[in-house]
């Protein structure tokens, strides 16, 4: 029997996860097109830029969390590489294993991504309120 498409997607993102240079959380993302992948991400330092499993993370406090700033969200590093490489993202979906912080789906609203799905919910859910008000859909999903 052949693995769903959504299925292969969330494997390929949980698998970029692992490369995550973040030691307090790893997120992976796959944008994909028409059903083929066309960029990958994960969380971690810019390119060039000090790696938390060399430095540490550098914590933050804001609004009585904590926050590692060192590194990118795994949505921004993809969207970051697409920009790059001028892959345009209009009406790609994104399938991520953690659901998108606030300030992550402003940026997939603006970079043009129609629909994301995700496996692990995280942090308040104003992000995924942000997306749906947008038209955008946004489903925590399950393999």
């Amino acid at each position: 029997m052949r693995k769903p498409l959504q299925t292969i997607f969330f494997e390929t993102a949980l698998n970029f996860a692992e490369r995550s240079t973040c030691n307090r959380k790893h997120v992976g993302a796959v944008i994909v097109r028409d059903g083929r992948i066309i960029a990958t991400g994960y969380n971690g330092s810019p390119s060039g830029a000090e790696h938390c499993l060399e430095s540490g993370c550098l914590i933050v406090k804001s609004n009585d969390a904590e926050h590692c700033i060192r590194t990118l969200h795994a949505e921004t590093a993809v969207i970051s590489f697409c920009a790059r490489k001028g892959i345009a993202l209009e009406g790609t979906d994104l399938y991520v294993s953690t659901e998108p912080c606030h300030e992550c789906c402003k940026l997939l609203l603006n970079a043009g991504i129609a629909k994301v799905y995700y496996l692990e919910k995280y942090g308040d859910g104003e992000g995924k309120k942000l997306l749906e008000q947008a038209g955008i859909p946004c489903a925590k999903c399950e393999i």
